[in-house]
């Protein structure tokens, strides 16, 4: 019982080299891709998907918006698989990782704020003032929304980073938790297995609700300045 309890979100190394690299590219492995005419009941079940999600994201776009659909639905299944693959027992979970988190919001975030004062240069400057704000505050708020604006990214790596190892770390407290009142009080041991059993499942759909946050949060972004 005296495993370190971050030793799950630790890098696993092999010969003195990070697999990191190899784990995230695993999950592309998992999706299938149509090599028959008729597609089977998993690719189709796969494709209605993601034109359900494809179309409940790009809906309220432009055109030009429309254009990052691609980009959108491969983050959304990556992040939500890399998700779910963490809920194996003894597995590696690299959503976990603040630096990664980082690494897939700043290029998402810098590519829609650049696309904003590509094509809309007057309208992304105004959201950095207010309509209406008196004089002597606006070097304040002009510094304030600067500020806001570049928290953006940090606010979406941080908030997968918190929610996946929050979860992860309390279903390892409650796991060591059971596995400690067994050999004490059994009845009480069951109760909180029960618990564990509770939390799991809700663990698989923060997985896929914090995918769709992660997602939808960067259609926000890329809607305001499209």
């Amino acid at each position: 019982m005296n495993e370190n309890l971050f030793a799950s979100f630790t890098v696993p190394v092999m010969l003195g080299i990070p697999i990191t690299t190899l784990i995230i590219m695993f999950p592309s492995i998992l999706f299938p891709t149509p090599s028959r005419l008729i597609n089977n009941r998993v690719i189709s079940l796969q494709q209605w998907l993601t034109k359900l999600t494809s179309k409940q994201l790009m809906n309220t776009h432009s055109s030009k918006g429309q254009t990052w659909s691609l980009m959108l639905i491969s983050l959304l299944l990556f992040i939500a698989s890399t998700n779910l693959l963490g809920m194996l027992p003894h597995s590696f979970t690299p959503t976990t990782q603040l630096s990664m988190n980082i690494g897939m919001a700043i290029p998402l975030w810098a590519g829609t704020v650049i696309t904003g004062f590509r094509n809309k240069t007057k309208m992304s400057l105004a959201h950095l003032l207010p309509q209406g704000t008196p004089t002597f505050l606006i070097p304040m708020l002009v510094i304030i929304e600067t500020i806001s604006l570049f928290i953006q990214p940090v606010a979406l790596a941080v908030r997968l980073t918190a929610n996946i190892t929050a979860g992860h770390l309390l279903m390892h407290l409650i796991g060591k938790t059971t596995l400690v009142l067994m050999s004490i009080n059994l009845s009480v041991a069951l109760i909180t297995f029960t618990i564990l059993i509770l939390l799991t499942i809700l663990e698989f759909a923060v997985a896929l609700i914090q995918a769709y946050v992660f997602t939808l949060l960067v259609s926000l972004y890329l809607h305001d300045n499209t």
